[in-house]
């Protein structure tokens, strides 16, 4: 039995000491990395070599990867590494595992080629100066030998120890049943178009991808969860992510996960299915007074230190890796939690956890999928869920008071340049208001205001390069604010808005108003693609997830994605759907509609009393209506959502919910309510839906529509700015009331537009709307 493991991966679980310490430094983005290494070997010789791939093996621990550069003029191997500020700023910690890397590759050339001696050498470039600086040391063969079979010793016992349960996991997975007596009407078809896409991603190398549309009800979790785990044994999946937008997924996930579990365990009396979930970084620290670093932390200290016995003692006893689980055998070792839950995604078969950490700019899966060639598996639950998101991942605001709040608070030469950036950026303002626009989309970036924002940026990376800033300091956070805009603002395409949007006015020592720079993504297609590229399949599944071609179009997905349109399991006599085509929720008709959106309500709760949720389009809007209700029908048990509704308030609201009880519950639709809520049988029996659900008309949605008009055309603008987006969230919040196949309901839909023929094209087709 063999245990293949690449060369960062290994020096980073055997070199690794001391504490972990996570004080900002400025660090190169990754244009300016790619940039440093050209630049590097632009300045070698004619036969300098790049990239040079090496493989070696010690006993049955295969080791392999990729060397930045070799000249053998010089017999000098070089690993290449970028940072600012000063040489000093490189953490000892790092540099201990840069030398790791480096004396690895260099025992790896000299097997390749027979050499009898080698310098090793670290090239740290600077990326502001443009200098180098080469740390080398001369080794023999031998010694480097030596060095090397040193690491595999420390990673051996554990390698070993993984090629074994990679082993025991794909036997059990390979001889795991789906965990319930039979499959629900469409899971089968779901299972096996996920277990299919699994098999071309594996063929065509990467990059396979399916959409899933299936209705809530007939367990899509566990019907893609299964396949992908018989994938991981069949085909050679190395991991599973679950990635979901909400807490509710997690618990789904984990859930379904659990059911799997205790079927393998009553295959082979065992657990060998390793499962973690992530958690936000808020609600894993113990510590959230301090920073992350060992002299602050009592649990940063000594970090790595002490990471080999907490991790070991995890993966031994922990399948189910759940926050609380990590949480107790971190502070048993006395290491931080939330990073342990991060180092131990590594060894892990299946992680749960957000979007963001596959699909944002800095994704830690993603990145851990890229350094280590991962064949990985990815479900994307919810998936309609993932446009939204993905456009606040890629979107950056920059507001002007926090440029205001760094000045106050810098001095020298950063201080000269946040001044000239704000002279730039009132010079916009002044333009744009005296223009009389409170917003506006710019056709590009002032080059004034990039070059202002370069140029602070830069400074700032010198100074803190030099003297390191401390949390909370004004001049580090708009630093890190404007680092996130710029990386945005450097990739500006038609996939994206520059705005400035004017707010406040003249005052004591202002001429004018302050104002936000935003780039704002429209469609996140080009940062999401590469994402698809790199897992072997990708599934993205949701009860809502079409029109096909709108989330192909906007998430970047590949033009050979498949679909599977998985038909109901219920039956329309199950769900009562009717129009009320008399009223209009129109915003210049609102006023008017109260009163017969009262008695549409008042009416169908005397006809069947029992528990229902009334949607509306704002928490204006709802209130207005609640109120008519009070007034004209005071019988009715109401109760309302709230604009600042918190965890408890929102638990309260949903306990309201009970199954011998009566009420009708308002909300807002695309709220906390209108998804991800499970309230089968009489808990709830029906939903009045007072809208369309479509996005507001404003200034940053005409402009979004035009941005969507030059992309796709003037023909699908309007669809896919308003019409699909609202009917997704219609839709998603009818989906409520019928849960299960043994449940019944009704669903009222106002508003005079439901009657169109392109609206009803929308609807769920098992669906047979009738007017009220």
């Amino acid at each position: 039995m063999s245990y293949t493991v690449a060369v960062r991966a290994l020096c980073e679980f055997t070199a690794r000491a001391g504490d972990l310490d996570l004080r900002f430094t400025p660090a190169p983005s990754a244009l300016e990395g790619i940039e440093g290494h050209g630049l590097v070997r632009a300045r070698r010789g004619a036969g300098y070599e790049a990239e040079l791939r090496l493989a070696g093996s010690f006993e049955d621990l295969q080791v392999r990867g990729r060397a930045d550069g070799f000249d053998p003029a010089l017999g000098q191997l070089e690993e290449i590494k970028t940072y600012r500020g000063q040489i000093d700023s490189v953490r000892d910690n790092h540099r201990a595992l840069h030398w790791a890397q480096a004396k690895v590759y260099g025992h790896l050339l000299c097997l390749e080629r027979g050499l009898p001696r080698l310098k090793v050498a670290l090239v740290y470039f600077n990326v502001g100066t443009q200098q180098e600086t080469v740390l080398a040391e001369p080794y023999s063969a031998a010694e480097l030998q030596a060095f090397f079979e040193q690491q595999c010793r420390l990673f051996l016992d554990w390698a070993r120890s993984e090629a074994a349960h990679r082993s025991a996991r794909d036997a059990a997975l390979a001889a795991l049943r789906f965990p319930f007596a039979q499959f629900r009407t469409g899971q089968r078809a779901l299972s096996v178009a996920v277990y299919r896409t699994a098999q071309a991603g594996l063929q065509a190398g990467g990059g396979s991808c399916l959409m899933a549309q299936a209705p809530t009800g007939i367990g899509k979790t566990v019907a893609t969860i299964f396949p992908m785990l018989k994938a991981s044994a069949q085909e050679g999946l190395d991991k599973l992510f679950f990635l979901t937008a909400k807490t509710t997924g997690h618990r789904l996930a984990l859930h379904a996960l659990g059911l799997l579990q205790t079927a393998l365990q009553g295959q082979t009396g065992a657990v060998p299915l390793r499962v973690v979930d992530l958690q936000a970084r808020d609600k894993s620290c113990e510590h959230p007074d301090k920073a992350c670093h060992g002299e602050s932390c009592p649990l940063a200290q000594g970090f790595y230190d002490r990471l080999p016995a907490a991790r070991a003692q995890a993966l031994a006893q922990e399948p189910m890796l759940t926050p609380d689980k990590v949480r107790t055998l971190a502070l048993q070792h006395q290491v931080c939690p939330y990073y342990l839950t991060q180092e131990l995604a590594r060894w892990s078969d299946v992680v749960v956890g957000d979007y963001h950490y596959f699909y944002d700019s800095a994704a830690m899966l993603y990145a851990l999928t890229q350094a280590h060639q991962w064949k990985v598996g990815v479900l994307v639950d919810e998936a309609h869920n993932l446009l939204e998101r993905a456009r606040r991942m890629y979107t950056a605001e920059l507001p002007q008071h926090t440029l205001a709040a760094a000045r106050k608070a810098a001095a020298g030469p950063v201080k000269k340049s946040l001044d000239a950036l704000n002279r730039q950026w009132n010079a916009l303002n002044k333009a744009q208001h005296e223009g009389g626009q409170d917003y506006q989309v710019y056709a590009e970036l002032p080059p004034g205001l990039l070059g202002a924002v370069q140029r602070a940026v830069a400074a700032i990376a010198q100074a803190q390069g030099d003297s390191p800033m401390l949390p909370g300091d004004a001049v580090l956070g708009f630093y890190l604010e404007a680092l996130s805009w710029l990386n945005l603002a450097e990739q500006l395409g038609p996939h994206a808005l520059f705005d400035i949007s004017l707010w406040g006015s003249a005052s004591a020592g202002r001429r004018g108003p302050m104002s936000t720079l935003c780039i704002r993504n429209v469609v996140p297609a080009p940062h999401l693609a590469a994402r698809h590229s790199a897992a072997c399949a990708t599934v993205l599944f949701s009860g809502t997830l079409g029109p096909q071609a709108f989330y192909q179009d906007l998430l970047g997905l590949p033009p050979a994605t498949q679909w599977v349109d998985v038909p109901s399991p219920f039956l329309a006599a199950q769900l009562q759907v009717q129009i009320a085509g008399h009223i209009s929720t129109r915003y210049q008709d609102r006023a008017q509609s109260l009163v017969p959106i009262a008695e549409v309500v008042a009416a169908q709760f005397a006809r069947q009393p029992g528990n229902y949720l009334c949607f509306f389009s704002s928490f204006d809007y709802l209130q207005r209506a609640a109120e008519c209700m009070q007034r004209l029908q005071p019988q009715l048990p109401l109760f309302c959502q709230t604009s600042a509704m918190d965890d408890a308030g929102r638990a309260a609201f949903l306990a309201r919910f009970d199954e011998a009880g009566q009420g009708i519950g308002l909300a807002v639709l695309g709220g906390a309510f209108s998804e991800g809520v499970d309230l089968p049988g009489n808990r709830l029996i029906g939903a009045f839906i007072a809208t369309l659900g479509l996005p507001q008309v404003n200034p940053v949605n005409t402009h979004m529509q035009q941005a969507m008009a030059q992309r796709f055309g003037a023909a699908k603008a309007y669809d896919y700015t308003y019409l699909y987006p609202g009917l997704r969230k219609v839709v998603q919040a009818a989906g409520r009331v019928i849960r299960s196949e043994d449940d019944r309901g009704v669903v009222v839909l106002i508003d005079d537009r439901f009657h169109r023929a392109q609206v009803r094209a929308l609807l769920p087709s098992w669906w047979q709307p009738q007017r009220w």
